[in-house]
């Protein structure tokens, strides 16, 4: 499996001026013929300001910690308020919906998992948006790793995948895992590892990845992914054990587990990740220019900073390079699924 991370390349993308500091997008208007003939040789810039952001999932969950950070800095590079509208539900089918219904002005900005690109048109028989023309990729905004976590339903002496892998054999009625849901990423890195190890894993489903983590320190499950920020803080207080990652290489955030790639799995190198959209309708110049801005935030104060408490990095990049990454992993989840044979209605 190739492993997801930002392009290698970037595309040029259209000259911008932007006041420096500010998050205002330039549209350009023409004057009327009313006007001095100087007046018409130059060009009134009209600002249009990042005012919303909207999100697809609750208060306090991961995407919506990406979002209100994003919003803080936002608001403090224009020197006036960006709200968070939570939209949550339906997969985040009710944030999209609610892009699709808005101006396609520079106002608003979608933070959603890249999921709603790259794996939902492939996951579900029917979607009330097209991933294509109703959301245009403005920038990237966080990545995170996924840890493959067990609990006391497993025996301590389990330390590794393969350990893992070798007692689910001997003990396949206690083999079950959970995920925060079917289709999402946590469930599909775990469906691959057993896939991959042609075992047979009972998949139970959870309504989000909290009460999936209560289940697992109970021991009413044996095995959990989510990601690392969600699980480091039980790991590190020794009630469950995170055996695996899914990074490239030594996680930041919990340095002390090995990844899948050392392990022996390396086609299961893949990242959780968000991203920002607009409307479908957004000129291009007024895309390039919010893409800037959220670039400009992502380095700001504070923002890596508060990501990186939740187990995050701040990874911003261009519509192009965005775009790309969407093409190449909606490609390879569209296979995935397709021999899988997972779905979600």
């Amino acid at each position: 499996m190739k492993t997801f991370s930002s392009p290698r390349r970037e595309l040029l993308t259209h000259a911008l001026t932007l006041t420096a500091g500010s998050a205002a997008l330039m549209t350009l208007s023409r004057p009327s013929q009313a006007q001095s003939h100087a007046q018409a040789q130059t060009q009134s810039p009209t600002v249009i300001s990042i005012q919303r952001v909207l999100c697809g999932a609750p208060p306090g969950s991961i995407p919506d910690i990406i979002a209100r950070r994003y919003a803080e800095r936002l608001s403090t590079q224009t020197g006036a308020g960006v709200i968070v509208e939570n939209r949550a539900g339906a997969a985040g089918q009710i944030a999209v919906t609610a892009l699709k219904q808005a101006s396609a002005d520079g106002a608003t900005v979608l933070l959603a998992h890249g999921a709603v690109a790259t794996i939902y048109p492939s996951l579900y028989s029917k979607l009330n948006y097209d991933p294509v023309a109703d959301l245009k990729p403005v920038s990237m905004a966080a990545e995170m790793n996924l840890a493959f976590a067990v609990g006391p339903a497993v025996p301590e002496s389990v330390r590794s995948v393969r350990d893992l892998l070798d007692w689910s054999r001997t003990n396949p009625k206690q083999a079950t895992y959970a995920s925060p849901g079917a289709g999402t990423l946590p469930h599909l890195v775990s469906a691959m590892l057993f896939r991959e190890a042609k075992l047979e894993w009972q998949h139970v489903p959870y309504p989000g990845g909290p009460p999936a983590i209560v289940d697992l320190i109970g021991g009413r499950i044996a095995a959990l992914a989510l990601p690392e920020g969600l699980l480091r803080p039980h790991h590190q207080a020794g009630k469950l054990r995170v055996l695996a990652h899914s990074g490239p290489t030594t996680s930041k955030f919990l340095p002390d587990v090995p990844s899948f790639t050392s392990q022996g799995f390396p086609s299961l190198v893949i990242r959780e990740w968000f991203s920002f959209f607009m409307p479908g309708g957004t000129a291009q110049m007024v895309v390039d220019a919010a893409s800037q801005t959220i670039r400009a935030a992502a380095a700001g104060a504070g923002v890596e900073t508060a990501l990186n408490e939740m187990g995050m990095i701040a990874v911003a990049g261009t519509p192009a390079a965005l775009s790309e990454r969407i093409a190449t992993e909606h490609t390879y989840w569209q296979k995935f699924l397709s021999a899988s044979g997972i779905r979600a209605e």
